[in-house]
């Protein structure tokens, strides 16, 4: 059974395939993000998943998880079996007062979080609750989406619109490389220079499993970071880093492809180092968010979030080597 309704998570359920037609204001939005909020309730992991098995399609082809829509699109929907949906029950107080305590801004258009490490952007592979997920469960009468992510283990300026036209302006923003985002960062090493511009095409692949791994890679897409050193240390140095775009884990494969990984990263850094670093009591990835600038229209925005406690006690340590 087809049907061509609007569907929320229970009607999915019940009925069968949807088709749905791509409105004007979801023009630009990536199908995740749309079948998120179509599918009120479903956890970010089943999405994935009909996604990866091509259950999910696009004008009669199959999506991947992060194709851009246009207005009129039509998508394919599958039903999805009671039995698949995972409860992850309700968030525990203590976890939305810490999500309300990061709140750094607020207005009509945009909600901004000093987003502490250890909180995804978004629940999914195992994760019940994201900052996302959190900040709807604290606010049930805001229309608040996500505009872009932080890595689970990287805190800082981390931004959600309350307006679909602030969502899709801001996006825009960031597509065309106008919004500047500012990253503080230890590298292994030493800087060859004060400066250092990486100009390394990315590719992003997801392993069975969901986890996500990127290189540099020729059919990557384009990809620029900016490093500036702010101090230098005997094995390390603690940078600035500008970046003109935004791809997944790009300051870490960047960092790491030119020889000087982020401190305490796992997945692309060297043990070794980590270890070292933890006698400066280096407990998580050494990445904050630390500014967000952009405009729109007339109006300009400047989120900042400062170096957060942990991560300065490290610098402080490393200064008294």
């Amino acid at each position: 059974m087809k049907t061509h309704t609007s569907a929320n998570f229970a009607d999915a359920v019940s009925g069968g395939v949807q088709l749905v037609k791509v409105d004007e204001d979801r023009d630009g939005q990536r199908i995740d993000n749309f079948l998120s909020g179509r599918l009120k309730g479903v956890p970010r992991s089943l999405i994935y998943r009909i996604l990866r098995t091509g259950q999910v399609r696009i004008n009669g082809r199959r999506a991947k998880p992060d194709v851009r829509l246009a207005a009129g699109d039509e998508v394919r929907i599958p039903p999805v079996r009671v039995a698949e949906r995972e409860d992850a029950g309700k968030p525990a107080p203590g976890q939305l007062v810490r999500i309300e305590d990061a709140i750094v801004h607020e207005d009509r258009e945009f909600l901004v979080l000093d987003k502490p490490s250890g909180i995804a952007s978004h629940g999914g592979s195992g994760i019940s609750f994201g900052a996302i997920e959190l900040l709807r469960a604290a606010r049930p009468n805001d229309t608040l989406e996500l505009v872009h992510r932080l890595d689970r283990d990287t805190s800082g300026v981390l931004v959600f619109s309350r307006r679909r036209s602030a969502l899709t302006a801001l996006q825009a923003e960031i597509r065309e490389g106008r919004a500047t985002k500012h990253y503080l960062s230890l590298l292994q090493g030493r800087l060859p220079q004060a400066r250092v511009t990486v100009r390394e095409p990315l590719r992003k692949s997801i392993l069975q499993g969901g986890e996500r791994m990127v290189r540099v890679d020729p059919a990557g897409k384009p990809s620029v970071s900016h490093f500036t050193e702010r101090e230098r240390f005997a094995e390390a140095t603690f940078c600035e880093i500008a970046i003109e775009t935004g791809r997944t884990h790009q300051i870490r494969v960047h960092s790491a492809h030119m020889g000087h990984a982020v401190a305490g990263d796992d997945k692309y850094g060297e043990r070794a180092f980590n270890q070292r670093m933890r006698d400066f009591r280096l407990k998580r990835l050494f990445l904050h968010a630390a500014r967000f600038e952009f405009e729109i229209g007339d109006r300009r925005y400047a989120f900042s979030a400062p170096l957060p406690a942990d991560l300065r006690i490290v610098v402080d340590a490393l200064q008294r080597a």
